[in-house]
């Protein structure tokens, strides 16, 4: 084999298109960078923008709850990067295990909101651990292993009394008034009442 013989795999070399040389290569006129003025340069963000008049995005209005502000930000960790960081000496299988252990065992970068656990990977050590949440398997694999599992988080618990619109739902179902229908006109009662020689 000589050098000049030596060639990369097919296929992996293209040539480059070239643009502005008509308009049967798909590439020509205005060659991929659309019209004139504004559109063409770089750097202009006008998505949404409707030559002044209010756009459509603030034009609609703004309904329902968003709970982003409020989210939890949680760490992600596997059953099995906690076993290799116990092997590795990083966290004491000993001790009970939290988030600060893992941040310190170099599991995550910063606490956040917590931790949760989940269940890829497989956990031979018998360890106790105070997690925010855990998935199903994960919680049967430290049991498994002879670990206990702590959950931090709250509890969901279904609420006694119904609120917002089942309330309202439940107070008309229990006056016997379905929500939307039609009442009957008391003066049409009224007038069937009386006898017929009363005006």
């Amino acid at each position: 084999m000589k050098l000049n013989q030596i060639g990369d795999n097919p296929g992996a070399r293209k040539n480059r298109m070239r643009i502005g040389r008509g308009i049967g290569s798909g590439m020509g006129k205005t060659g991929g960078r659309g019209g004139k003025g504004q559109t063409a340069r770089s750097g202009v963000r006008i998505k949404g923008f409707e030559g002044g008049q209010m756009p459509l995005h603030r034009r609609l209005p703004k309904r329902g709850f968003r709970n982003t502000p409020f989210a939890v930000k949680l760490n992600e960790t596997n059953l099995g990067k906690l076993q290799a960081a116990i092997d590795a000496g990083r966290i004491d299988a000993k001790a009970p295990i939290d988030v600060a252990a893992m941040v310190k065992g170099g599991l995550m970068g910063r606490a956040k909101g917590g931790v949760k656990l989940l269940g890829t990977g497989e956990i031979k050590a018998k360890v106790d651990l105070a997690v925010w949440r855990a998935s199903k398997s994960a919680i049967e694999a430290v049991e498994k292993a002879g670990g206990t599992v702590k959950i931090l988080a709250p509890s969901k618990e279904a609420d006694d009394e119904p609120r917002g619109k089942n309330k309202r739902a439940a107070i008309a179902a229990a006056k016997g008034g379905d929500k939307g229908g039609k009442a009957k006109p008391a003066k049409a009662d009224a007038a069937a009442a009386k006898p017929e020689g009363e005006a």
